[in-house]
C-alpha cells in the first residue's frame, strides 16, 4: 500500500497489517505531515485495552494494487506502526481471506 499527498502526486510505501477491528487507517503523524496531509478534525477512539484516546483525522490518497482512493486516516503517534482499517478496505471493495491470508476483491452491496 502507498500513502499519498492530498493531491495524489507524491507517495510513500507502507506495509501495514490489516486490522478489521480498526475503523480507519492509522498512519504515523510524521509520515502524514511529510506528505502535507493536514487534520480536519479530532475524534475519540477506543483501544484494544479499553482506553479512550483522541487523535487527529484527515483525508488523503491511498494506493493499492494499481488503484487509488481518497480515504480517512488517523494521525498515529510518530514512529508508530501503520494499520490498514475497515473504512479503507470498504473503499477498495476488499475483504480479508483468513485462510490464504490475503485481501480479495468483493462486489459492493446495493439496494
Amino acid at each position: 500500500m502507498d500513502i499519498g499527498d492530498p493531491l495524489g502526486q507524491r507517495w510513500e510505501r507502507l506495509e501495514p497489517p490489516v486490522d478489521t477491528g480498526s475503523t480507519y487507517t492509522w498512519v504515523p503523524a510524521d509520515v502524514l505531515q511529510r506528505l502535507g496531509v493536514r487534520p480536519h478534525g479530532r475524534e475519540q477512539f477506543e483501544t484494544a485495552d479499553d482506553r479512550v484516546i483522541e487523535r487527529d483525522i484527515g483525508r488523503t490518497w491511498v494506493r493499492y494494487d494499481g488503484r487509488a482512493e481518497l480515504t480517512l486516516v488517523v494521525f498515529g503517534d510518530e514512529g508508530s506502526d501503520p494499520l490498514l482499517g475497515a473504512y479503507t478496505l470498504a473503499g477498495f471493495l476488499l475483504t480479508v481471506d483468513p485462510v490464504r491470508q490475503r485481501l480479495v476483491r468483493v462486489r459492493g452491496l446495493g439496494k
